[in-house]
């Protein structure tokens, strides 16, 4: 019954959408982004609005047959990239909120799922 979810075809939808829409939000909500920065990140609305616009751009870009791999793995990396900041603020939700509170179990997650989102992309995008 949910064997289109099992369909790279149907992946790559989904992950556009996921990107496109976590790249417009970041130029709808800046300030969110702009308070989970970490402090050794320089010109954290720059940042912002370009982590957004390469979300944006990957998210699309992996609709396009003839731009999918390279979009793919520039989110591949754009998600290496922010792994970091990541980790960063788990490690800030652990020190200001502890280990029990809901914030910082979403953080820790977040981590492993961001693996397999990285795997996803691969999946569905590059492999052949």
């Amino acid at each position: 019954m949910l064997n289109f979810l099992a369909q790279p075809s149907t992946s790559r939808f989904i992950i556009g959408v996921i990107f496109i829409g976590a790249g417009v939000l970041h130029f709808i909500k800046p300030g969110f982004y702009i308070r989970i920065m970490p402090d050794y990140i320089p010109y954290h609305k720059l940042m912002v609005y370009i982590s957004g616009m390469a979300e944006i751009l990957g998210g699309a870009g992996v609709l396009i047959p003839s731009t999918r791999s390279i979009a793919a793995w520039g989110l591949i990396l754009l998600l290496i990239a922010v792994f970091p900041a990541n980790i960063d603020m788990s490690l800030q939700a652990i020190k200001h909120q502890g280990w029990r509170s809901l914030y910082t179990t979403a953080t820790l997650v977040r981590l492993p799922l961001q693996l397999i989102l990285m795997y996803w992309v691969y999946w569905a995008c590059i492999q052949p």
